[in-house]
């Protein structure tokens, strides 16, 4: 059992959930909690943590308890004293279970070339990490393909952006682009249609044709696309709101832009 914080494993982990050089460096990330550890597939986990209290947490699960002690059986753990464990959490209370996983890549050409008429989400400098997660939640339900991102946007990796997936992250493709510009010029090459979310837009989200490969641009939560962003668009939409209300969070233009896409494909 580890019992020290001052303990390497224990350092590590503190500083893989702060600062997302370490990450990239060793090609790794930290997911906590009983959901993310059994969506982890279990070739990407690498290490398993428990807190010694982990087991008392699970009475009056029997069901989760026999999923929980299979997956633990095949992959191997490590106990952790219960103050040393809270200490490598990154949470306020923490589920008593923390994995580091192997980082996931792909290219913007395997997701165009991966489904018939795709449908895509491309982020521009999206900097609040429960929105980020959010979107990858929200489009996998709504079946979307992949997220296109800006350098600039915040980090996947990030603990709260991988919470607020919901274990999407293992199952939604994406990558960051160095030039945004040039990435949508692929994708509109590829025969993409490309709508831009914007106040500007002269046609309701709803009166678009969404079912043949469509790509949703969302901009920064506070200031939206930028201009060269926006003009690469072939269309301008807007959510028509009442009220006093300008605009939504990003992350819930993207589900609602994403969602009527899902349902005009369903028909």
């Amino acid at each position: 059992m580890i019992t020290s914080t001052t303990n390497q494993k224990v350092k590590r982990i503190v500083q893989l959930n702060k600062r997302a050089a370490c990450r990239n460096k060793e090609d790794v990330f930290v997911t906590e909690g009983i959901k993310m550890f059994l969506e982890t597939p279990e070739e990407d986990l690498e290490e398993v943590y428990l807190s010694e209290n982990f087991f008392s947490l699970l009475e009056g699960a029997k069901e989760r308890e026999r999923s929980i002690r299979e997956k633990l059986g095949a992959c191997g753990y490590e106990t952790v004293a219960r103050g040393v464990f809270e200490k490598m959490s990154d949470t306020q209370s923490p589920q008593g279970v923390l994995c580091v996983v192997r980082q996931r890549h792909y290219s913007l050409e395997d997701m165009l070339g991966a489904k018939d008429n795709p449908l895509f989400i491309v982020l521009e400098n999206l900097q609040d990490p429960g929105n980020l997660g959010t979107v990858f939640r929200s489009g996998e339900a709504a079946g979307v393909c992949g997220v296109i991102m800006s350098k600039d946007t915040a980090d996947v990796y990030n603990p709260k952006v991988i919470r607020a997936t919901m274990g999407s992250v293992y199952r939604m493709p994406f990558c960051y682009t160095e030039d945004l510009e040039e990435a949508i010029g692929r994708m509109k090459k590829a025969g993409v249609g490309v709508f831009a979310a914007h106040l500007q837009g002269e046609m309701n989200y709803d009166k678009c044709d969404y079912r043949q490969a469509s790509a949703f641009l969302i901009g920064n939560e506070g200031n939206g696309l930028t201009e060269r962003t926006a003009q690469l668009a072939d269309t301008y939409v807007k959510i028509p709101m009442k009220g006093e209300v300008e605009s939504l969070n990003a992350a819930v233009a993207a589900a609602v832009l994403t969602f009527e896409a899902a349902r005009q494909r369903r028909k």
